[in-house]
């Protein structure tokens, strides 16, 4: 399955992405305190738990207006004010 040209093609494109990220890395120059890193590390369960609250908020709001919408176009429901 893994012979030596496969082998060494698999190492050089590892070494080029190592080397993409770390010259991405040195472009922004800001270096981070443990302090920040640690406030960074503390909000993130917030910031998760409110994305996934706003994502199914939308999705609520999507699924009353479409299921409304679906009612009002079922073939027996449209004739149902008719009678």
């Amino acid at each position: 399955m893994w012979n030596m040209k496969s082998t060494m093609l698999f190492v050089a494109s590892l070494v080029a992405v190592i080397l993409i990220s770390m010259s991405m890395a040195n472009a922004n120059d800001k270096t981070i305190t443990p302090k920040e890193f640690g406030t960074a590390i503390a909000e993130t369960p917030g910031k998760i738990v409110k994305f996934i609250s706003s994502e199914v908020d939308k999705t609520k709001e999507y699924q009353k207006n479409s299921w409304a919408e679906m009612k009002s176009k079922w073939p027996w429901t449209m004739f149902k004010g008719n009678q």
